[in-house]
């Protein structure tokens, strides 16, 4: 090296990174989800257990209870939503099976129970919009499921939207052509 070679630190700090809640992948940072959010991804790895090893709800209830961080998770959504899709998972997944390209078995459980989810919540949440059940659902299935899941679980929980909460599908439609 010259003397008039500038020098530089052995090790360089990288460029401070904005802020946005997000990970690089593009997912939702820990400390900017809700409560909701936080039940939704208990609930999906409780579903999980339930599809792979056939656990007991209650035995996968107590276990999920336990796990780091459960108590920041909005408990009574978390209970809805864990015994609501077992309690029902026949009737969702007769409503999801006409829109898949597959057999219902050949569906990752991930996908499978995040579908669960979308469809309890636009049956039984109503107080949640069906944009922000279909979103949330989107974001689970991004975080833990595979590569393309998401595009999976989004084509057939927007095709379930305009038959579960059809009032509502109609009057964002309305009003989206309205603002046109």
């Amino acid at each position: 090296m010259s003397e008039n070679t500038p020098t530089t630190p052995s090790s360089p700090r990288p460029p401070k990174q904005a802020r946005t809640g997000l990970k690089s992948t593009g997912t939702r940072k820990a400390a900017s989800k809700s409560n909701r959010s936080r039940a939704r991804e208990f609930a999906l790895q409780a579903l999980y257990q339930h599809l792979v090893g056939g656990n007991d709800a209650h035995a996968i209830d107590a276990f999920t209870r336990d796990l780091a961080g459960f108590h920041k998770a909005d408990s009574a959504h978390y209970d809805a939503l864990l015994h609501g899709c077992i309690a029902t998972a026949v009737e969702m997944d007769q409503l999801i099976t006409p829109l898949l390209d597959r057999k219902m078995a050949e569906i990752s459980p991930i996908e499978r129970a995040t579908m669960w989810i979308g469809v309890y919540e636009f049956q039984h949440c109503l107080d949640v919009p069906w944009r922000v059940v279909l979103n949330e659902c989107i974001e689970l299935a991004k975080e833990f499921g595979g590569t393309d899941g998401h595009k999976y679980v989004n084509a057939v929980l927007n095709g379930l939207a305009p038959k579960l909460r059809a009032m509502e599908v109609a009057a964002d439609k309305a009003a989206g052509t309205a603002n046109a």
